[in-house]
């Protein structure tokens, strides 16, 4: 008997350890299966070009020459762009001071809005990570600082070349042989100083969002010091200024990277990272589902327009001061005024899209399934986009529910980095608090 239960032990023993092995060929082949589809969805050839530098590695980031990214730089950007201290020129004197960049990117949210729309001046209340942000009763809607379109996020701006969903913002890539517009609206005008999306948008951004920099406010608050260190090469007549705050921001926000997420661990050799599901999901995503053909950067983000014909923002019922004539509904057409780019949006990047329930530049679906499902049935549902305009990209996939499920289950946790609140300051050098310094968002936030 005691024979028979020790041969019984070892047949067991060498059932499981088969059993083992099998599924360890299984993961084996799914990884091999991944990485072979990744060197075919890669513009270089090679899974590799996936793969995101660290955030401290500034050589390896992506960034304008007339801007080299230093320490003291992202410093400084990091704090700007949370400092409430610098919101001086609101429209009334109750929003003075109770906003910053982050009331409409906040770090838990991936860089965006809590909410369908991003408010910053005009605004007030946070919830626990921006949901709760809405219209001060002392603002009319047309006094707001609201935009007609969803905020993009802000992760993986390296990537591109061109910022805003129309790609309106930076003298070079996309917009090379634009010049002639760039008068046409006030704004994009700032692309005459040759620069980069990013520090063009950025310029510009910190009027257009009614922000002051200036030597007194930055003596007032402490930042001259930081200036001085991060510019020492400018000359003392423009380094206190937001041209200068302008590429510490921008500095920064090129090392918003979520290269902590578990795909970004697999690339990078862990294949524990990712569960056979999500495997099973990223290669439906790099090939049947086709959604690399669009999101082929490391950002999965790329700078090229396509219209889908998804909803616009207004349609939501639930956005200030925009309707149906906003030309931010026009995409790249409303900037290139081309009637081919009529409707037509930049393609974003996807890594923590969890953080958010809302998508597409109208917040016209509400979960990264409906998404998922959108793309997969293929048929556009905003009536005011010409048929000719859609993408040929954009048609039905034919996925099945279980694939449905993979495909979304990879979005939702392998591009899910959890640890972005490691880009965010502990204080700001003003004293006050941010994202939001206006009554209601401090006492949300717990902070006085």
């Amino acid at each position: 008997m005691r024979q028979a239960k020790l041969s019984f032990a070892i047949l067991v023993i060498i059932v499981m350890c088969h059993s083992c092995r099998n599924d360890q060929l299984t993961i084996s082949k799914l990884d091999a299966t991944l990485e072979s589809t990744l060197n075919r969805a890669s513009p270089e050839g090679t899974y590799s070009s996936f793969i995101m530098p660290e955030s401290g590695d500034y050589t390896a980031l992506i960034q304008d020459s007339r801007n080299k990214i230093t320490e003291e730089k992202v410093i400084l950007g990091k704090f700007l762009f949370f400092e409430t201290g610098l919101g001086l020129d609101a429209v009334k004197e109750s929003g003075m001071t109770t906003y910053s960049c982050a009331s409409c990117h906040v770090p838990e949210r991936g860089f965006m809005p809590g909410r369908i729309q991003g408010i910053a001046d005009g605004g007030i209340g946070f919830g626990e990570s921006g949901e709760g942000r809405t219209r001060l009763h002392l603002y009319e809607e047309n006094e707001m600082d609201v935009q007609g379109a969803r905020p993009l996020s802000l992760l993986n701006s390296a990537y591109v070349t061109n910022s805003s969903w129309a790609g309106a913002f930076g003298s070079g890539g996309v917009n090379a042989g634009t010049e002639h517009l760039w008068d046409n609206n006030s704004v994009t005008a700032i692309n005459h100083l040759g620069f980069s999306g990013l520090e063009s948008q950025n310029i510009e951004g910190l009027h257009l969002h009614r922000m002051v920099v200036n030597k007194e406010v930055l003596d007032e608050y402490g930042y001259t010091v930081l200036f001085d260190a991060a510019f020492p090469d400018i000359n003392s007549e423009e380094r206190y200024t937001p041209m200068a705050a302008s590429f510490a921001i921008s500095a920064y926000l090129r090392t918003l990277l979520p290269n902590e997420a578990p795909f970004q661990k697999w690339l990078k050799g862990d294949k524990t990272a990712l569960s056979e599901k999500e495997k099973e999901g990223a290669v439906l995503f790099f090939s049947k589902a086709g959604c690399a053909n669009c999101h082929n950067t490391a950002g999965l983000n790329a700078m090229n327009f396509y219209a889908i014909g998804v909803k616009d923002l207004y349609e939501t019922g639930e956005a200030f001061n925009t309707n149906i004539d906003d030309p931010r509904n026009l995409g790249r057409g409303g900037f290139t005024q081309r009637q081919e780019d009529m409707y037509k949006f930049k393609v974003p990047q996807l890594y923590n899209l969890k953080n958010s329930p809302f998508y597409f530049h109208g917040s016209s679906k509400r979960s990264l399934r409906e998404v998922v499902e959108y793309f997969n049935d293929g048929v556009p549902e905003n009536a005011n986009v010409p048929d000719e305009n859609i993408s040929p990209l954009f048609h039905p996939l034919h996925l099945d529910e279980e694939e449905i499920d993979a495909l979304t289950l990879f979005l939702e946790k392998s591009l899910y980095d959890d640890d972005l609140e490691r880009y965010k300051p502990p204080f700001i050098l003003s004293g006050n608090c941010f994202p939001n310094n206006d009554v209601l968002s401090k006492a949300q936030m717990g902070c006085e």
